[in-house]
């Protein structure tokens, strides 16, 4: 087979994205309205959810799982949609995939987020909110300095808010008040961006908006990723050619049902079938 038909072959490959539960699908609902030619699959892990209080070494093992098996369902490029998994794995993610499929590129959530953030602020104080090991790795930190010397960041860690989110609707007083708290030591620090450091916190950004005030600019990575995402296929010549919808399927750890009924309302968009697989079992195969 020539090098030009391997090529064209690739191009209709979906791209996979995955998480630790349904917060990912705010990703992937981006990555649909920027990218609506291309076809998706996406994985969420959440048997183990949630990762924000997971160990670095436990983050590592689970993304390169997952990687490992989205390669195997002929992903042409990894979105880490999932910030933990992002600040503890990408590195370790990144590595590996040199070895196992080095012309597979890895994308991330923390980079794209630090971008928009530096951005966005006219005062240089930035807020973030995001899991326990999110905070604790110190990627947005880092992320930041990396775009100019002179942001400061107020990081809060918010053990409580996904598995809230995760949890479903309706959204009670108890969801309005543990905001109101992790808001809190941001209003303090007089910040006027906030970084969204977990893919499930868009779907409180009106409570964090009211919390918050109406002047702070709120920062969800997505539209940046699918942003992303396409400068490295259009680089990669990687684009599907295909002039209509793309299509997108689903897999998931845990509860199949319950992941279609809460991931529909992430994505506003129908789901359809999603598969269950296990992750060790697969691996063992």
């Amino acid at each position: 087979m020539s090098e030009l038909r391997l090529l064209d072959d690739r191009r209709t490959l979906p791209i996979g994205v995955f998480d630790s539960g349904v917060g990912g699908l705010t990703v992937l609902h981006e990555l649909l309205v920027w990218l609506p030619h291309e076809d998706f699959v996406y994985l969420g892990d959440t048997a183990r959810f949630p990762y924000g209080e997971r160990s670095r070494d436990e983050l590592e093992r689970f993304a390169l799982q997952i990687a490992q098996l989205l390669v195997q369902r002929g992903a042409k490029l990894l979105v880490v949609a999932c910030n933990a998994a992002t600040a503890a794995a990408l590195p370790a993610l990144e590595s590996r995939l040199s070895r196992l499929a080095p012309e597979l590129a890895v994308l991330g959530v923390v980079g794209p987020g630090c971008r928009l953030a530096s951005n966005a602020t006219a005062s240089g104080r930035i807020g973030l909110l995001g899991t326990t090991a999110t905070v604790l790795s110190g990627a947005y930190k880092r992320g930041l300095r990396a775009c100019s010397e002179d942001l400061t960041l107020t990081s809060v860690a918010c053990p409580d808010l996904a598995p809230i989110v995760q949890a479903g609707f309706p959204f009670d007083q108890r969801v309005v008040d543990t905001v109101r708290g992790y808001c809190r030591p941001l209003r303090s620090a007089n910040v006027d961006t906030v970084i969204l450091g977990c893919t499930h916190y868009p779907l409180v950004a009106p409570m964090l908006q009211r919390s918050l005030g109406p002047a702070v600019r709120l920062i969800a990575a997505g539209a940046a990723v699918a942003g992303e995402v396409q400068r490295v296929l259009d680089a990669q010549h990687l684009t599907n050619p295909r002039p209509d919808e793309g299509d997108y399927r689903f897999l998931c750890t845990g509860d199949v049902a319950s992941f279609r009924d809460l991931g529909t309302r992430f994505l506003q968009m129908p789901l359809g079938e999603v598969e269950h697989v296990d992750l060790d079992a697969e691996m063992a195969a």
